[in-house]
């Protein structure tokens, strides 16, 4: 290797292994045998209900025959629109079984995006929340899918839960009509109980299973396709660098199962390994304070802005947290003064760990780079897992550059993406067979390595928002206000956010003879809130009569950065 290639976890910081061996098998190979050793585990818990590891294979075999009982069969593929619950663990798993593909994807996507993930990875059949349904229902006739199912949180919780849900929740939002042409969740599952033909599949381990999608370095969205062997690398690598991880541990899965995060280590890494997922549907700080103390979940993974919540929080004032292992942040940067703040936190609270920050990119799962247990470096996301090598080149290139000068990441290993969904081009953009012989992913993110192999995020080369945890491609939005009869030209930027980290803003040029006025807001906000996804809506539109250009005539998006940037010092925050 070069200069800067760094193989992992050896050296003078520890003695974990460097290579691993892993499984070649489908992913719910591997649930089977964690019910094969612990059957009456909790394999996940949701509103106080627990499914034990032999229930929850029951289910998963019952989902798939169900499945192929409505004709689905090994290389379709099925779009999952679901939160945190156990219908989207079971279908998620059944799909694998038939080996068929699930495509993931938000539930809170507008209609427009919907429609566009159905038909770029080319669903034969979708399943989503009853409080979706509108949606789905609006784009069905111009999609792809032949069948929509439908679940409810009330499918997967106990009696008294159901009552409250309907008495709370159930109310906010219409219910499914009595002739809908859907198969709802219960139908399904008795369709599964009643069928006796074949419906496994023995998959190849280097088949294509999932599809997450990511903007990319262009903001166009794009499948990205990954393997069996991709998620089973991760949970094995996960595992291997975290020695203290037992069976029966508890991961409070509050990441979304549509983000590899999410997916990949809170909920595969964990099930693999004969752990509890506590599932969190939806976040707040309250429930996520709630659930960790009630539980006393050993690992946590989650965005910095959930740690600043978690920080503030006064259920946590005098919680004792020497229950936890492990706590994780990913999907984001992690300021040097949260980090402190965090790990004093911890302290405070009887914890013994401190938060260990991770990187990676959905093209390879989730993380590939993790802060040892042992050691951390101020600013440093960690160093590479088990088999990941990274090295740091000159942009656009394939060369190489010295310890401690900034150059873009690459990343090469196992859990390294099939390529991404329809767009060659992009694919080899992204993927490069290097002269060392491996295939690199150029990340499109900036950042250093010092001579012990720690890497440092710099920057991001690409524009993009990060607000929550999500990535938020400008251009996107751009393009809908763009498409408005109302809008000549658009910009949006992000803003700085104590919690959010960033959130989202649009300035807009109207075309002659449109009043900036409130009506004119009001009109394009519930535009947008129909062709958006909710976490990406912007908080304000502002109106102005030029927009700011470059020397070559671009929106000069970085001066509207900087103008916010000086209305917040400004106004002392």
């Amino acid at each position: 290797m070069n200069s800067n290639v760094k193989a992992p976890w050896i050296g003078s910081l520890g003695n974990l292994p460097h290579h691993l061996e892993y499984p070649e098998c489908s992913m719910v190979a591997m649930i089977e045998e964690s019910a094969r050793k612990y059957p009456d585990y909790s394999a996940m818990v949701f509103f106080g209900k627990k499914t034990s590891y032999r229930q929850m294979v029951e289910q998963i075999n019952i989902c798939a025959r169900a499945l192929r009982s409505i004709g689905i069969k090994k290389g379709d593929r099925v779009t999952v629109a679901l939160p945190n619950c156990p219908q989207g663990v079971l279908m998620f798993y059944a799909i694998n079984m038939i080996g068929a593909q699930a495509s993931m994807i938000h539930p809170l996507s507008s209609e427009k995006e919907i429609e566009f993930f159905i038909n770029d990875s080319g669903s034969v059949a979708a399943i989503t929340l009853d409080q979706f349904y509108g949606k789905f229902a609006s784009i069905r006739d111009n999609t792809c899918i032949r069948e929509l199912i439908v679940t409810s949180i009330k499918d997967a919780v106990g009696p008294l839960v159901r009552i409250g849900y309907d008495l709370t929740e159930g109310r906010k939002h219409d219910k499914v009509p009595s002739d809908a042409p859907v198969i709802m969740w219960k139908d399904l599952m008795s369709r599964g109980t009643a069928y006796t033909g074949d419906y496994r599949d023995e998959t190849d381990s280097r088949e294509a299973a999932v599809i997450l999608y990511s903007g990319g370095t262009t903001g166009v969205s794009k499948g990205i396709l990954l393997s069996n062997y991709n998620f089973n690398a991760v949970s094995t690598q996960t595992v291997n660098v975290n020695p203290m991880y037992r069976p029966g541990d508890r991961m409070l899965a509050v990441m979304p199962i549509f983000h590899g995060f999410g997916l990949g280590i809170s909920i595969h890494t964990a099930l693999c390994n004969a752990g509890t997922c506590v599932l969190v549907p939806r976040f707040t700080p309250q429930s996520y304070a709630k659930l960790m103390l009630k539980y006393e979940c050993n690992f946590i993974a989650g965005v910095p802005s959930l740690f600043e919540a978690l920080i503030r929080m006064p259920k946590m004032e005098r919680a004792d947290l020497s229950f936890l292992k492990g706590v994780f942040s990913g999907g984001d940067s992690l300021s040097i003064e949260l980090k402190k703040k965090m790990d004093t936190f911890l302290k405070d609270h009887n914890a013994s760990i401190a938060i260990r920050e991770g990187y990676g990119a959905t093209e390879c799962v989730t993380a590939s780079c993790l802060t040892p247990i042992h050691e951390s470096r101020e600013g440093s996301i960690g160093l590479p897992m088990p088999d990941m090598y990274y090295k740091i080149v000159a942009p656009g290139t394939e060369d190489e550059v010295e310890y401690g000068e900034v150059g873009e990441i690459c990343l090469a290993g196992p859990t390294v993406m099939m390529g991404y969904l329809g767009h060659e081009e992009e694919t080899r953009n992204t993927l490069r067979t290097h002269g060392d012989g491996l295939t690199w992913v150029h990340t499109g993110d900036l950042g250093t390595m010092d001579e012990d192999g720690f890497v440092y995020f710099k920057q991001r080369l690409k524009r993009m928002i990060v607000s929550n945890g999500y990535n938020i491609y400008p251009s996107q939005l751009e393009n809908v206000f763009d498409a408005h009869d109302m809008v000549h030209m658009s910009c949006v930027i992000g803003v700085p956010d104590p919690i959010k980290k960033e959130k989202v803003k649009a300035f807009i040029m109207l075309k002659p003879g449109v009043e900036a006025g409130q009506d004119t807001r009001d009109i394009l906000m519930e535009y947008a809130r129909k062709n958006i996804a909710k976490y990406a809506l912007p908080y304000d539109i502002e109106f102005r009569d030029e927009l700011p250009k470059t020397l070559v005539g671009k929106v000069a998006y970085r001066k509207l950065e900087e103008e916010e940037l000086g209305k917040i010092a400004a106004d002392g925050q």
